[in-house]
């Protein structure tokens, strides 16, 4: 339904790239660039121009650009509602989630939600919740799941469900036996934590800040980039670390992991639903409701 050299303009406008361009829209870079002259000689104005090894926007390019960003939007609201007349739903749902959601989370949403709407592809970006934002903002992508404190006016939060951040060490270090530690004890215990922009790392920080604490009072070990590395490396050391319940299930199962209570404090969080303001309803309307309705089955009664 969208003009298809708009949308090959927009995706070259988004990308800032023939190449990156021509990827996602699954034709070769010739074309890009043919459709491009097209729309130039059409409307008779220049929309890039190269600096270096780069290309920008003219001016010209810049004001199309925000129309074509409205007509992207008709374009899937008006797709979704004539689908919702033909009681389907069908299209390409870009969705991203901050790491945790992304491993632990989703995947099993996905799979269910697949089942059941075959005929909508999905695409998934998996980044911390830093990315996740700044990736919805430039519209790479449509939906958001992202955890942390994080609150940018430019964006529509939507509470998703509860997770809780535990204190984790191996089974086999020795603190693990008495099972329950002072906050005060902390600062002795050398720690693992995730890496700047993970939204675990903005809860524990104004966790830690309510019960007058900062994370430079900790003895920090490391910093790591996923839940995944923090696991293997307490398995191996008589480090602890901060993470999210739903990574340590299988392995607090297993008995290699074991949660450690904090006396006088809980660490909880909200899973939000990210949207920017304004393009409410289609197929990220439809995954979230799915997603509220499935979580619980899902998740605590795997099939």
């Amino acid at each position: 339904m969208f003009d298809y050299r708009l949308k090959v303009f927009d995706t070259v406008a988004r990308r800032l790239s023939f190449t990156k361009a021509a990827e996602e829209l699954c034709i070769t870079q010739p074309a890009v660039s043919k459709h491009v002259h097209e729309l130039e000689r059409q409307f008779g104005i220049q929309l890039f121009e190269r600096k270096g090894n780069r290309i920008v926007l003219t001016q010209s390019g810049l004001m199309i650009l925000k129309y074509t960003e409205s007509l992207r939007e008709i374009s899937r609201q008006l797709e979704y509602e004539i689908n919702l007349l033909k009681e389907t739903h069908r299209g390409y749902l870009k969705l991203g989630a901050s790491t945790t959601i992304a491993q632990y989370v989703l995947p099993p949403l996905l799979a269910r939600f697949h089942h059941r709407y075959k005929d909508v592809q999905l695409h998934m970006l998996n980044a911390n919740t830093e990315q996740i934002e700044l990736a919805l903002l430039q519209r790479e992508i449509e939906l958001g799941v992202i955890e942390g404190d994080s609150k940018r006016k430019e964006i529509h939060y939507t509470p998703f469900t509860m997770d809780e951040i535990v204190l984790v060490s191996s089974a086999k270090n020795p603190l693990a036996k008495k099972g329950e530690i002072s906050i005060e004890k902390l600062a002795a215990i050398p720690m693992l934590l995730r890496e700047s922009g993970s939204g675990t790392l903005e809860v524990i920080v104004h966790a830690l800040k309510n019960h007058g604490m900062k994370v430079s009072d900790l003895n920090i070990e490391m910093y790591l980039g996923s839940s995944e590395a923090i696991k293997s490396y307490l398995i191996h050391s008589n480090c602890m670390a901060f993470i999210s319940q739903h990574a340590v299930i299988k392995e607090v199962e297993a008995g290699s992991l074991k949660i450690i209570s904090l006396k006088k404090l809980s660490i909880q969080r909200h899973f939000y639903f990210i949207t920017l303001h304004g393009t409410e309803g289609g197929l990220p309307e439809v995954f979230m409701r799915f997603a509220d309705q499935n979580y619980s089955d899902v998740i605590f009664k795997p099939h």
